[in-house]
């Protein structure tokens, strides 16, 4: 345990802010207002800007619902 009380995550999957954009399609300036809105959580690393690939896929894909399924 972390002297804050806190458990840390060991599963933790950090990858730069370019590459995740890359994987979910989306721009950096897209992840930088998720983690400005507390959307997703940045981890800074020095001058460096790392997110859980993990966190940002399940957080940002969201299944639309459609018409079709309510039948």
């Amino acid at each position: 345990m972390a002297p804050n009380g806190v458990t840390p995550r060991t599963d933790i999957n950090l990858v730069p802010l370019n590459a995740a954009a890359a994987r979910l399609n989306v721009s950096t300036k897209t992840l930088r207002r998720r983690i400005a809105d507390g959307s997703i959580t940045g981890y800074r690393i020095g001058r460096l800007v790392r997110v859980d690939l993990e966190e940002v896929t399940e957080r940002l894909l969201v299944t639309i619902p459609t018409a079709r399924g309510a039948r």
